[in-house]
């Protein structure tokens, strides 16, 4: 089934639908992600990879916000989401469920690897943080990897929704490749 905008703003999944969507098994975690648009287009990012769940943690809003809403275009409402208070908690659940679960951090890091130079597996958290903080450090201290992306201009650091966009799509290249 693919939804063009218009019927997603105006859509629900019935709960027959919502089970029925493949997943991939992909974490995504907002470790204090401030900006609603952001949150919003991570939804949709969400969505595009049919990651299995995002979860949003800390100071960040949640749906239903209006900005998330717009932002998403109702995609909240097609992706599996949940809240914890902090991203640690989050991870630590979803390791106990999952043990192979695989925690990488999308961050600029003295530990930060090339993001096109990881390998990725599967079950895989991918945590992105504040927009000018970052991810915490008690999240980089638990991750199996960081990853970042070249800068080569003279801007230092790219939105969070885009880095994840990137880093989403180098992991799951992977996926298709299997």
């Amino acid at each position: 089934m693919k939804l063009g905008a218009k019927e997603l703003r105006t859509t629900k999944p019935t709960p027959e639908e919502f089970v029925k969507i493949k997943k991939n098994p992909i974490y995504i975690i907002l470790d204090n992600v401030l900006d609603t648009y952001n949150i919003g287009a991570i939804f949709r990012l969400a969505d595009a990879v049919a990651a299995e769940k995002v979860i949003i943690c800390g100071e960040s809003e949640t749906p239903p916000h209006t900005r998330i809403k717009k932002a998403s275009i109702n995609t909240t409402e097609w992706v599996d989401w949940g809240y914890a208070q902090t991203a640690v908690e989050a991870l630590q659940k979803l390791k106990i469920k999952n043990e192979k679960l695989k925690i990488v951090a999308i961050e600029q890091h003295p530990r930060a690897v090339s993001y096109d130079q990881y390998d990725y597996s599967f079950p895989l958290a991918l945590v992105v943080g504040h927009e000018s903080r970052g991810v915490s450090p008690e999240v980089l201290k638990i991750a199996d990897g960081v990853v970042e992306l070249p800068m080569f201009g003279v801007n230092k650091s790219l939105n969070v929704m885009v880095s994840l966009g990137i880093v989403l799509y180098k992991a799951i290249e992977k996926i298709s490749n299997v």
